[in-house]
């Protein structure tokens, strides 16, 4: 029988998906994102604008993930920015990338639209949560939930 002072054994889901991670060759950044889908999306939890660099580098029709922050930013149409948070909303994970319109996560296959959040493929249950963005001298500046 454990005693009331140690740490709760990690769940098989949270192993699951840091194995899956670790083959995928994400290595250490993918371990930030095994941790359980209950814990706050951004970094801190601050409702303080967070710059994460140039617009330039979102393209148009695609996205970039800023993984320190769990912070992903996409640009649907030219000009139109949209930030969401980078932790899938199935296991917690934090997704990789964007490619062919979609935020893809690495852990069990979820796929969420670059202009909504919307979950295209699960089994996320529910679309990653937006955040207000705007450009500020060139500099991209999200402020998370």
């Amino acid at each position: 029988m454990p005693e009331a002072h140690e740490s709760p054994a990690p769940s098989r889901r949270t192993l699951l998906c840091c194995a899956a991670a670790l083959a995928a060759g994400g290595g250490t950044v993918a371990l930030a994102g095994c941790s359980s889908a209950s814990s706050d999306g951004a970094k801190g939890g601050s409702s303080a604008p967070v710059e994460l660099g140039a617009a330039t580098e979102v393209p148009v029709g695609g996205g970039k993930v800023y993984r320190e922050q769990k912070i992903v930013v996409t640009q649907p149409e030219a000009g139109q920015f949209k930030a969401f948070s980078a932790k899938c909303t199935h296991a917690g994970c934090v997704v990789d990338q964007v490619k062919g319109g979609q935020i893809l996560c690495p852990c069990h296959g979820s796929k969420f639209a670059i202009a909504d959040g919307a979950v295209a493929d699960g089994p996320a249950p529910t679309p990653l949560p937006a955040y207000a963005v705007t450009v500020q001298d060139g500099k991209l500046q999200v402020t998370p939930a």
